[in-house]
């Protein structure tokens, strides 16, 4: 195959697994080694804090946001472009040592209004460790937190209060400045 021309590029990231990601205007793509788009550009992408902003592949896994009814949610695609993990997470981490930190969204029914006919439900968040292919390894926080699902309100992603410290030890500090750290096995 011989190499494409990438052209009128406005930003250029560092190779990472074999990959850079190339920007073009608002969107993301990335390029191989030899020049080839390998994940054409796109929207959803999202540019990592921690790699200087840019969209980044680790483990195979890079982030991408899709909004629903104003809600950012997060998911993963693979290095052919394709979704690996559908977007369902309220906040998401990059991968590493083959885990990630997510929020997972949690949908409760209280009860049911019977003169409307319709249930009752709370929403509630986990911050929880999955494998890359979506699973749940461990619940960070298994017994949740209670959001309101609604646009106006969860203008920003919840943050996520826990950090990979090593490839099996995660690390909380509580409102007393004080750490807890875990041990995630897979």
């Amino acid at each position: 195959m011989c190499a494409q021309t990438q052209e009128n590029l406005d930003k250029i990231a560092p190779f990472h697994e074999g990959l850079a990601a190339i920007q073009k205007g608002s969107q993301w793509g990335f390029m191989n080694t030899e020049g080839d788009l390998v994940v054409d550009f796109r929207n959803d992408l999202f540019p990592s804090p921690e790699h200087k902003n840019y969209p980044v592949f680790i483990d195979e896994r890079c982030l991408v946001t899709q909004k629903k009814d104003g809600i950012t949610y997060f998911g993963y695609i693979n290095p052919t472009g394709k979704t690996a993990i559908e977007p369902q997470f309220l906040n998401a981490t990059n991968f590493k040592d083959g885990k990630a930190i997510v929020l997972k969204l949690i949908k409760e029914v209280a009860g049911k209004n019977d003169a409307l006919g319709k249930n009752v439900v709370y929403y509630k968040y986990n911050e929880v460790v999955i494998s890359n292919d979506g699973n749940i390894i461990k619940y960070l926080t298994p017994e949740g937190k209670n959001i309101a699902l609604d646009r106006s309100v969860l203008k920003n992603p919840p943050p996520i209060t826990y950090k990979q410290i090593a490839a099996s030890l995660y690390a909380q500090k509580d409102e007393k400045n004080k750490w807890t750290v875990l041990k995630v096995d897979k």
